[in-house]
């Protein structure tokens, strides 16, 4: 993955092992995202848990759109108060233990209509903890990056990410669903409840590096209510010059209509794969594994792109071939052509995340308010976060289809593409040399 000259060159910006350090957190904390918000509780809720599939749908899809409000509405406040008040790494600990202990907390959600509201909460809560954690996380990347590398190191961040998934769906595959390696009560359902714990303790083990060897964002720490007032009114101050930044704000309009689809494939994958063409729970554990394995090593191929095209054609690119892919998702009737396709598209979703990430950070470069920022570009890729997975349980809802509910994905791929072309990345990166 890291070359020596490359290495030498990270170097220059912060120490080798931060770097690396930075990149496991990604690999900590996707645990979260494949077992508990993709895979293995999503699916779970959906056949054991809900009433029944359609209704399951609905009902997890109006909980992460619950959950994308809130994180959208906070995200921008936390990041304008930690710039003022400090204490970066403070605020990802705690919003990191948030989203570990509503993983623990899972091991309750027991297979019956009773825990359905349990169930979801854990999924609302523990969405919120890792999502805001998140903007505190992206604002450590310039200042160990060098510009001429932000692509890639942005790009083995999510391809770590996408590795983490990997082994941590494999290992809850092997030891709990499949062989039941501590012959936990399948009765109960036991076998799969446990991988919330299990989340929780992969989430706590790998983020440790990250807040032992990474440097801080140097700031000048204020008491926290001195905090919130400086950080609230300059949130308002940035709200208000915001569509006078042409090419940021194009960029977070462009970001929020195709982070939305992004978000909707991502917590309705495994419900769609099960629900439309029959996956078994252990094939949709398999898909997920499959599916982790192509999308990163489309995010870290794909980070060489982003240095030498540019973050906005990576992501040009990897819309219109998500699209491209996608369509035939919608109308394959066998389960492993289904397979081989959503192989295919799943190279170029890493891309977008990664290139994404990264343009922020080209766009922004030269500010001192980096983590408001990142709360900004956490808002738009949350504040109509609840309209994607809404969407598309309505429409699951009203024809009695996942297939055409999930149509609505691929519209939002498009949308986006078309309102990104305008932004002028070069015009802001010149602008930041002076």
């Amino acid at each position: 993955m890291f070359c020596y000259q490359e290495i030498l060159l990270l170097r220059t910006r912060q120490p080798t092992t931060a770097i690396l350090a930075w990149c496991l957190y990604d690999w900590a904390s996707s645990s979260f995202s494949v077992i508990v918000v993709t895979f293995i509780f999503a699916t779970y809720f959906t056949t054991k848990v809900a009433e029944n599939e359609i209704i399951g749908t609905y009902q997890w899809a109006n909980a992460t759109s619950i959950a994308g409000i809130i994180i959208a509405l906070s995200s921008p406040l936390f990041g304008a108060i930690a710039d003022y008040g400090g204490h970066h790494k403070r605020w990802l600990l705690l919003f990191s233990f948030m989203c570990m202990a509503s993983s623990g907390l899972l091991w309750f959600a027991y297979p019956n209509t009773s825990s359905v509201y349990f169930t979801l909460s854990c999924l609302i809560f523990g969405t919120i903890g890792l999502e805001v954690a998140m903007v505190f996380y992206n604002a450590l990347l310039p200042q160990l990056a060098p510009k001429d590398y932000l692509g890639r190191v942005s790009g083995w961040g999510w391809g770590s990410g996408y590795l983490g998934g990997i082994v941590a769906l494999s290992m809850t595959l092997l030891f709990f669903i499949k062989a039941n390696f501590f012959s936990l009560n399948t009765q109960t359902a036991a076998q799969i409840r446990i991988a919330g714990p299990f989340v929780m303790l992969w989430y706590f083990i790998f983020s440790l590096p990250l807040f032992v060897l990474v440097p801080a964002i140097p700031s000048t720490p204020r008491p926290l209510l001195q905090a919130i007032r400086a950080g609230g009114g300059e949130l308002l101050h940035t709200l208000k010059k915001l569509p006078y930044e042409k090419n940021i704000f194009l960029f977070l309009i462009a970001h929020m209509i195709y982070a939305d689809g992004l978000n909707t494939l991502f917590v309705f994958g495994g419900i769609y794969a099960a629900g439309t063409y029959g996956l078994s729970f252990e094939e949709v554990l398999l898909f997920g594994i499959t599916m982790n394995i192509t999308a990163g090593i489309g995010a870290i191929l794909l980070g060489w792109v982003d240095d030498f095209l540019g973050s906005k054609p990576t992501i040009l690119i990897s819309l219109v071939l998500l699209i491209f892919f996608g369509i035939p998702l919608l109308f394959l009737h066998y389960k492993y052509m289904f397979w081989a396709a959503a192989l295919l598209l799943c190279l170029f979703v890493g891309p977008v995340q990664s290139a994404s990430r990264s343009l922020m950070a080209r766009l922004i470069a030269g500010k001192e308010t980096s983590t408001e920022m990142f709360g900004l570009y956490a808002l738009s890729g949350k504040i109509t976060a609840f309209v994607g997975p809404w969407l598309l349980g309505v429409t699951t809802l009203m024809f009695g289809s996942q297939r055409v509910g999930m149509t609505t994905v691929l519209v939002f791929f498009a949308v986006g593409g078309l309102l990104l072309i305008p932004v002028q990345v070069q015009q802001a990166e010149e602008r930041s040399r002076f």
